[in-house]
């Protein structure tokens, strides 16, 4: 009889936190249909390397808060060791932000949306390959399939778009929006030390803080330094939203999302994001999907699906760094 109150107050608690972890989940998948959209949008007033720049920039100063609270607590110290951790995986992240707004000259923000899921597939290959323990995935079939349709998919949502020429515009496209997808899949899997070492706040307030630097001379020689005074507060309003929700608040709650429910169900979810994307897509640019984009849409969210049903641990750990 003892034992009973501390049974009862124990489940209510623990109905909570998974409460708490499906929340904070659904806003992630709610907010991750939300990039491409903010980045097509911008394109119209800032220049690739401009956006990317401030968007950063804004993520950077929104996250430092909690940095400073957590280094506040104590723990691992932002030294010069933590800065090389940091850049190493910021390095392919600059690319990807890069590519992924010059592929939106190609596709629509829906399209990118459904094809950057292949990223989960390429995450799984690459962390295969950098951590040779996890390598028995390969001979599971719902990973070599997985991956098969994945791939076919993804080649199959962007090449069937209306409009599309099958030359050399469509071929450079889809080369762009790959290499997008790759850098993303290479950050994924890189962020897994820093992120050990330091924390996911520390890990991407660091990240965040790199990134923006990076951006900056890349800025100043190719784009337009200067493009937030020469736009309406409106525009930039924008900026600050996508990169506040999308970038710093998006980090935060996917984190707590997998500390409450756990990686895998988090991860499977995530793949709610794309039609999502693609219907706000059709509402507010008029972007339509034709029936072969839907049917390779399809093919590729059910070979992500399959493909990390396997994942490796690797992967996983990755993951929670995103």
């Amino acid at each position: 009889m003892k034992n009973l109150p501390a049974v009862t107050h124990a489940e209510p608690r623990s109905q909570r936190s998974i409460s708490r972890g499906y929340l904070a989940l659904f806003a992630t998948v709610i907010i991750w249909s939300l990039p491409s959209l903010f980045q097509f949008y911008l394109l119209r007033y800032y220049d690739v390397w401009a956006q990317n720049f401030y968007r950063y920039s804004v993520a950077c100063i929104a996250i430092a808060p909690f940095v400073a609270f957590r280094i506040g607590r104590g723990g691992p110290r932002l030294d010069l060791r933590a800065f090389i951790l940091c850049l190493i995986p910021a390095i392919p992240n600059v690319v990807h932000q890069i590519s992924q707004t010059v592929a939106l000259f190609y596709i629509g923000p829906g399209v990118y949306a459904i094809f950057t899921r292949s990223s989960v597939i390429m995450t799984a290959l690459f962390a295969l390959i950098f951590f040779p323990e996890e390598r028995h995935i390969l001979r599971q079939w719902q990973f070599q399939v997985g991956t098969l349709l994945g791939l076919l998919g993804s080649v199959g949502v962007f090449w069937f778009q209306p409009g599309a020429n099958a030359g050399h515009v469509a071929i450079r496209g889809l080369l762009i929006a790959f290499i997008a997808t790759i850098c993303w899949a290479f950050y994924a899997v890189l962020v897994k030390k820093p992120s050990a070492t330091l924390g996911s706040i520390r890990s991407f307030g660091l990240i965040s803080l790199i990134t923006s630097a990076l951006l900056f001379p890349l800025t100043c020689a190719f784009g337009n330094i200067t493009t937030p005074v020469q736009v309406s507060w409106f525009v930039n309003l924008i900026l600050a939203i996508s990169a506040v929700t999308c970038i710093t608040m998006a980090h935060v709650l996917y984190y707590v999302a997998i500390q409450e429910i756990g990686v895998a169900l988090a991860q499977t979810l995530q793949l709610l994001s794309p039609p999502g994307a693609s219907v706000l897509s059709s509402w507010i640019f008029g972007e339509h999907l034709s029936g072969a984009q839907i049917w390779s849409a399809a093919i590729l969210l059910f070979g992500a699906f399959l493909a990390i049903r396997v994942k490796p641990i690797a992967t996983t750990e990755a993951a929670e760094s995103l």
